[in-house]
């Protein structure tokens, strides 16, 4: 089984899962275009050690980058850029690795730590 998303407009609208002959004869007459994208693949990297395929998994809202051939998240935060090696957004300041959780204020732009209870 592969992973398809339909493109309209650089944004995807749609992920399905299909065989691949199933999919060569699937008609769709609604605009936008259907791109294979792998569920193996984040941040660039195949997770089983594979050849990546556009970047990132698409999900819907996605955004489909024609010229470079990769899906990626819309951009989180103002502040924050878009890596190209990756294509995932990073934060202007990195996210502190101590096994807390944290979340990010634009206003401030500072990981503010997440207190649950």
């Amino acid at each position: 089984m592969s992973h398809y998303a339909k493109v309209l407009n650089g944004t995807v609208t749609q992920v399905i899962v299909a065989e691949a002959d199933f999919f060569k004869t699937f008609i769709d007459t609604s605009p936008g275009t259907w791109l294979q994208t792998s569920y193996n693949t984040r941040g660039n990297v195949h997770l089983n050690g594979g050849t990546p395929l556009r970047g990132n998994f698409a999900g819907v809202g996605f955004i489909y980058d024609f010229k470079n051939d990769v899906f990626y998240e819309p951009k989180p935060y103002p502040s924050w850029t878009l890596d190209e090696t990756t294509w995932t957004w990073q934060a202007p300041v990195a996210k502190p690795n101590d096994g807390k959780i944290y979340d990010w204020n634009e206003e401030t732009k500072t990981w503010i730590e997440v207190t649950l209870g």
